[in-house]
C-alpha cells in the first residue's frame, strides 16, 4: 500500500510543532558558480541533524499507550538510531538500537546521549537486522524500519510540502536515494500540491539499485562510499512502486563526484553535509544542461559526517583547487637557499605551510639537495605564477598536487 498525499498532510500536522520547520534557502554562491537558479532545504539543521527525525517522530507518535509502555526497536548506526532515540526520550518511550560491532564509539555515544540502549550485534547491516526482529519478538517492542514503514515514509515526505510553502516557484526537486522512503515521501508531497513538478533521484554509483534494475543490469556490489546513508542495496518494494510512478529521472554520481560536491558545500556555502546530500549536488553539477533555466530545489539532507573524514576531505579539496601545492626542489647544498626560496614565495603571495630537507636520497648528487615546500597559494594560477618567478630566478623546481 502506498502513502497518500492526505497520509503526508496528516503527519505534518502531527509533527509540526516538534520538528524544526528548517529553512529552504538560495545557494547565492553556487547558483553563480553553477549558472543555474539553486536552493537547498537544511535539514542539516534539524534535530540530531538529518531528516530522519520527521520520519521517526511521526511513527512513534501512531502507538498506542501499551506499546509506547513496551517501548520500540530500531536497527541503525547512524542517522536513523539518532532520530529515533532522541524523539522516543522526549516522549518517554523506552527506546533499544541494535547497531553492527564496530560502529564507531561517537556513533553509539550520541545515540546513548538521547537515553537509548545500545546492543552491538553482527559484522553486517544484515545481521543487525536480524538480531533486532528477534529482539523485537522476544520482548513485544514496536519494531521501527528506517525506509519501509508508511508512518516514517509519510513523515519525511513533510519536508516536500515545507519546501513548496517556502519557495512555491520550484521547478525542479533533487532528493537522494537509498531506501527510497525519503524520495517516496517527497515525491508524494510535492508532486500533491504541484503535479507539474519535477522530482530528480540521486544515487551512489556503488549502490545505483534503481537505476541497475530501470536498465536492466546487475546490481553493484556496493562498497565503501561517503554516502553512507544511501548506501543501501535494495530499496523497498513499497518505495520503488512510488519512484516508478512519480520520480521523473534518477541520476548517479560516482565517489570523486560526491567528494567534490560536500567541499563545495562547505567551500562556498559553508554548509557541514553528508555524503548523501553531496551526491544529490553531485548529480546536479553533473547534468546542468538538465537544470538551466529552472528554479531548482536540492534536500540536503543531512550533516552528520565524520569530522576526520571532513578534515582529509577539505585537504584534498584544497590541493585539488590548486591552493595547497608542493614545490619540488633540487638545490645546491649551500647555505642561503631555503631563505631566498621562502622570500620569493612571500614576496609573491602565498604562505609556506611545510618544508621537508632532503639530503640523503640518493636521486640527487652528493653536493645537492631535494627540497619538498608545501605552500598555500590562491588558485592553480597562482601557483604558475610563482613556479616562472622562481625558475626564473634560477632554481630548478616542479609543482605537484599531491602533498
Amino acid at each position: 500500500m502506498s502513502v497518500s498525499f492526505e497520509d503526508v498532510q496528516k503527519a505534518h500536522e502531527a509533527i509540526k510543532e516538534s520538528i524544526i520547520r528548517t529553512p529552504t534557502v538560495k545557494a547565492a554562491r553556487l547558483s553563480v558558480h553553477l549558472g543555474i537558479d539553486l536552493y537547498f532545504k537544511l535539514e542539516n539543521l534539524q534535530h540530531t541533524n538529518a531528516f530522519k527525525a520527521r520520519g521517526a517522530l511521526n511513527k512513534l507518535l501512531t502507538l498506542n499507550e501499551e506499546q509506547r509502555k513496551r517501548g520500540v526497536i530500531a536497527c541503525s548506526a547512524g542517522n536513523h538510531a539518532q532520530g529515533v532515540a532522541f524523539h522516543a526520550q522526549r516522549l518517554g518511550i523506552p527506546a533499544t538500537i541494535v547497531m553492527p560491532n564496530g560502529t564507531p564509539f561517537n556513533k553509539i555515544q550520541k545515540t546513548e546521549d538521547f537515553g537509548a540502549k545500545v546492543v552491538l550485534h553482527g559484522k553486517q547491516f544484515d545481521e543487525s537486522v536480524g538480531e533486532t526482529l528477534r529482539l523485537a519478538k522476544e520482548k513485544g517492542l514496536t519494531f521501527i524500519h528506517p525506509f519501509d514503514d508508511e508512518a516514517v515514509i509519510a513523515g519525511q515526505g513533510t519536508l516536500g510540502l515545507e519546501m513548496l510553502e517556502q519557495q512555491p516557484g520550484l521547478d525542479v526537486i533533487v532528493v537522494p536515494i537509498g531506501g527510497g522512503g525519503l524520495i517516496a515521501g517527497v515525491a508524494t508531497a510535492v508532486k500533491g500540491v504541484k503535479p507539474e513538478i519535477e522530482v530528480i533521484g540521486a544515487q551512489a554509483a556503488l549502490y545505483d539499485a534503481v537505476s541497475a534494475r530501470n536498465e536492466g543490469r546487475d546490481c553493484p556490489e556496493g562498497g565503501a562510499t561517503l554516502a553512507e546513508g544511501i548506501a543501501v542495496k535494495a530499496p523497498a518494494p513499497r518505495n520503488l512502486e512510488v519512484i516508478d510512478r512519480l520520480v521523473d529521472h534518477i541520476y548517479t554520481a560516482d565517489e570523486s563526484e560526491i567528494e567534490s560536491a560536500i567541499f563545495d558545500l562547505l567551500s562556498d556555502e559553508k554548509l557541514v553535509a553528508e555524503g548523501a546530500a553531496g551526491a544529490g549536488l553531485a548529480v546536479i553539477k553533473k547534468n546542468l544542461k538538465r537544470f538551466k533555466g529552472k528554479k531548482v530545489g536540492l534536500v540536503v539532507c543531512g550533516g552528520n559526517i565524520d569530522s576526520r573524514l571532513l578534515s582529509t576531505l577539505i585537504l584534498r579539496g584544497l590541493v585539488r583547487d590548486g591552493r595547497i601545492t608542493r614545490l619540488r626542489f633540487e638545490i645546491d647544498d649551500t647555505p642561503g637557499q631555503l631563505s631566498d626560496i621562502s622570500r620569493i614565495i612571500g614576496e609573491a603571495g602565498a604562505n609556506v605551510i611545510e618544508v621537508i630537507h632532503q639530503r640523503m636520497m640518493q636521486s640527487v648528487s652528493l653536493k645537492r639537495a631535494e627540497l619538498d615546500v608545501v605552500i598555500e597559494a590562491r588558485d592553480k594560477n597562482h601557483v604558475s605564477e610563482i613556479v616562472k618567478t622562481l625558475r626564473e630566478s634560477g632554481f630548478k623546481v616542479t609543482a605537484t598536487a599531491k602533498v
